[in-house]
């Protein structure tokens, strides 16, 4: 028998009973690596707003966003005029999804649209407020906006010859819409009726004017009635117009005039005091049988109420005739109502609105 080499081993306690010795594991292969995933940082916490009032202030947007952190606020100009427009830095990459859930609710009298942007797209505007404010100083923020009179603010707008409708009839046509602005030269074509995403008409439109001053001289129809609607009227722009039609949200012929809604016995309240309980709603609407049950305050993530609330009636023609109470009081405060569905109120509901 050949001489047989010695193992490797000292005296100390084997694998079996304890922790092997550095001798031991002097010749075994190394442990394989980890696997690598490539490392991709958190978005930037930044968002854009557009539709602003033009005498907005910083105050309204932290409102605005209120229950989410606000690291800076940047209002964009151009030319010296603010447009409408700002940049929201938040605190967390987190609170990107909260800020959006905002988009389309209202600062004062303006809806206001929330996108996703990005790192580079607010140090760009950074970056050029630097370049237009006065003497090369420093980017403008809220605070340098005066309260000014709605007849400045109208001079201000950056009008560009087309105006949004909103709060229309359902039944709105092209020829009411025509005959609200009469005195203005228009024709079918030029009025664009806005739909949902299931196609039914949404109680908005977009005009397009012969020129930006016939749309300047339009907003003088502005909360005039058409129907018994009044009928807000805000500046607007052809990329909007252009993405209304990208995203397929321009109504068809087949359904224009045409009142696509199925009455259901749940409304809508915007506008509500904070403060406002269910008993206070009950109140407001003290000429119908409801029950606790039947009223949904909504209240966003933090559970803080947002000021709207739906409620369920015993019919719909009880619903129907409680519209009737739209633009009254409480409290402090008018309050709108608007013609909603199951669907839309346990959508709100599961939101954790």
């Amino acid at each position: 028998m050949g001489f047989k080499r010695q193992r490797l081993m000292d005296h100390g306690p084997s694998s079996f009973y304890g922790t092997p010795s550095p001798s031991y594991l002097y010749n075994a292969p190394p442990p394989p690596l980890p696997p690598s995933y490539p490392y991709i940082p958190p978005p930037f916490p930044v968002v854009r707003l557009r539709g602003l009032p033009f005498d907005c202030s910083e105050t309204e947007v932290v409102e605005f966003f209120h229950g989410l952190d606000i690291i800076d606020i940047l209002f964009v100009h151009k030319a010296g005029k603010f447009t409408g427009e700002a940049f929201c830095v938040l605190g967390y990459p987190l609170q990107i999804d909260f800020a959006l859930q905002r988009n389309r609710q209202n600062i004062g009298r303006r809806y206001v649209e929330v996108f996703r942007s990005r790192k580079e797209e607010y140090y760009k505007a950074i970056a050029n407020e630097v370049l237009d404010a006065p003497s090369g100083g420093s980017p403008r923020r809220g605070g340098s906006h005066r309260v000014r009179s709605p007849d400045e603010v109208r001079d201000l707008a950056d009008f560009k010859g087309l105006l949004r409708m909103r709060g229309l009839p359902y039944s709105a046509s092209k020829e009411s819409i025509m005959d609200f602005f009469k005195g203005f030269e228009l024709s079918e074509e030029k009025v664009h009726l806005i739909c949902n995403a299931e196609g039914r008409p949404a109680g908005e439109a977009i005009v397009e004017f012969a020129s930006a001053e016939d749309s300047r001289a339009a907003m003088a129809k502005d909360r005039k009635m058409l129907g018994n609607r009044y009928i807000e009227l805000f500046p607007t722009s052809r990329d909007e117009l252009e993405e209304a039609a990208s995203r397929g949200r321009i109504l068809s012929k087949s359904f224009e005039g045409k009142d696509q809604t199925e009455p259901t016995p749940v409304i809508r309240m915007r506008g509500l005091p904070y403060s406002a309980g269910k008993d206070d709603i009950s109140d407001f609407f003290k000429k119908f049988k409801l029950s606790d049950d039947s009223i949904h305050i909504i209240c966003n993530f933090e559970g803080r109420a947002t000021g709207e609330a739906f409620v369920e009636f015993g019919s719909a023609d009880d619903a129907k005739a409680a519209l009737a109470k739209d633009r009254m009081t409480l409290g402090n405060r008018y309050v709108e109502l608007f013609q909603s569905s199951p669907q839309e109120m346990n959508e709100a509901m599961s939101r954790g609105r």
